[in-house]
């Protein structure tokens, strides 16, 4: 598609606004709302319901009554595989409104959300959803008389808060293990995003979800996110965002009912090249789109960039060549290199860490806000040299398109540098030397490190970090485990 088949598919779009709470569209029960906006324009896309702490409870009742009437949690797992199978087909025969709903609301390039984030989406919820019907329970080696079987259960109700950088992505990160291993779920999206969850929560009906079993309340963080993580009768609260707000859920959690909660939070992910890398071109283009992809505004971004001194200016000017790529641009536009940044607001927090990173370091490229066509938040692809390991654009989560490069002159040292971060969600290393693959791998702090790629994803991988990058992971085998809890049933029987 071009342009003009984008601006206009956006034009066309139907863009529910309403909570979906029992398998109904409801509007939020104090009436208010608020207004989301297209963060490439300025202008308002519609007036969202503003769920609180009333809709919260609403939601978490049908979730409840959803789980304990057994329509989807004691239905056979085939069956549910079956249901989910359906939602994945109907999500990609509208593909292309997603990827333009998930464009025009969060400022993301419609050819990333098309070509990557809406089907990658897809994917990951027919993984799961395959899986349903795949987990196996266990018997224990008991002396003769006894018996104990183990079954991995359904927890209840799994509470979900999600971010907007990558929306529907997110959602299904949370929502699809979580609905294949027989939970009810209560959604709530970003306020900044909220469009693809409540489209979602309507195929999922359409796909045979019982009513009560998806919940989708949008609002904001301190009312109806916070609603959610204090809420006595929600068994589990899964969270992807910042680090200050998942240390919230852990609070919320001890001052109610000790529920479980999982977190994905922040990174300050390190990308070490090493002099012996045959392929610098390569690792260019991967460090640039590790960094430049989604504006920056990816947990896992390569912000670190901690390249050899004896190549650090070869490959410098390998990134510079590569910026005209990185230009921002309508974000409908299939040509532009960047999109918007997600609200005004943000853009302006991004540029108070650029203007720290003038007086820290070396602005090589890039460092202004920009407009396309006089309007929105955009934000040129940022490049600082000579960055020095404890400076606060080496340390601090920016979430902008802001590289901060870091030369070292040994392995110990790269690898000390590296590590040396309150956060530990993913690594990259670029060598040719298989030894020093592993080895430096086996020694970074890191839930995922990668190997001559950045921020390589599968359904069929676990996603997730150390220290304060969170807890838990996203995707793979591993994930049910977090929505599920071991049961056992000790059997004595006469011989």
């Amino acid at each position: 598609m071009n342009l003009t088949d984008w601006h206009r598919t956006a034009r066309s779009l139907s863009l529910g606004n309403r909570a979906v709470i029992g398998g109904r569209q409801v509007e939020a029960r104090s009436g208010q709302g608020f207004a989301s906006v297209n963060p490439a324009t300025g202008e308002t896309l519609a007036e969202v319901a503003a769920g609180d702490a009333e809709d919260i409870d609403a939601a978490v009742a049908s979730a409840r009554n959803s789980f304990e009437s057994g329509a989807w949690s004691r239905r056979a797992p085939v069956e549910r595989k079956k249901v989910l199978l359906r939602l994945a087909e109907l999500m990609r025969a509208e593909l292309t409104e997603l990827a333009a709903m998930e464009s025009v609301d969060m400022g993301k390039l419609v050819r990333h959300a098309a070509g990557n984030d809406i089907p990658a989406a897809i994917n990951i919820l027919q993984w799961h959803a395959e899986e349903a019907d795949k987990v196996y329970d266990e018997m224990a080696p008991l002396p003769e008389g006894n018996a104990a079987l183990i079954r991995r259960v359904p927890l209840g109700v799994v509470g979900a808060v999600v971010p907007w950088n990558f929306p529907l992505n997110m959602a299904i990160w949370k929502c699809a293990p979580a609905l294949a291993a027989g939970n009810s779920v209560v959604l709530k999206p970003a306020e900044q995003s909220p469009f693809t969850a409540l489209r979602l929560a309507q195929l999922a009906l359409d796909a045979g979800l019982p009513e009560g079993v998806l919940n989708v309340v949008p609002g904001f963080g301190e009312t109806a996110g916070q609603a959610l993580g204090r809420h006595m009768d929600v068994d589990c609260l899964a969270f992807t965002g910042s680090t200050a707000v998942g240390r919230l859920f852990l609070k919320y959690a001890g001052e109610s009912n000790m529920k479980q909660v999982w977190l994905e939070c922040g990174g300050k992910s390190p990308v070490i090249v090493f002099p012996d890398c045959g392929d610098l071109e390569a690792a260019a283009d991967q460090v640039s789109s590790g960094i430049f992809y989604n504006q920056g505004q990816v947990c896992s971004a390569s912000s670190r960039l901690l390249v050899h001194q004896s190549i650090e200016k070869t490959f410098i000017d390998l990134l510079l060549k590569r910026l005209p790529a990185y230009q921002p641009g309508d974000p409908l536009d299939p040509k532009s290199g960047l999109g918007a940044m997600v609200e005004a607001k943000h853009a302006s927090n991004v540029m108070r860490f650029i203007d720290e990173g003038r007086r820290e370091a070396t602005l090589v490229a890039g460092g202004k806000a920009v407009t396309v066509g006089g309007k929105g938040s955009f934000i040129e692809p940022t490049i600082f040299a000579d960055v020095k390991p404890d400076s606060t654009i080496a340390r601090d989560e920016i979430f902008g398109p802001v590289l901060s490069v870091i030369r070292f002159s040994e392995e110990d040292e790269a690898i000390r540098i590296a590590n040396d971060s309150i956060y530990g969600l993913a690594a990259s290393v670029f060598t040719d030397d298989l030894s020093r693959a592993h080895r430096v791998s086996a020694r970074l702090t890191a839930g995922v490190v990668a190997v001559n790629v950045v921020d390589p994803v599968s359904p069929a991988v676990p996603f997730g970090g150390f220290k304060q990058s969170g807890s838990g992971r996203d995707l793979s085998r591993h994930a049910i485990e977090k929505y599920t809890a071991l049961k056992t049933t000790w059997i004595r029987y006469r011989c």
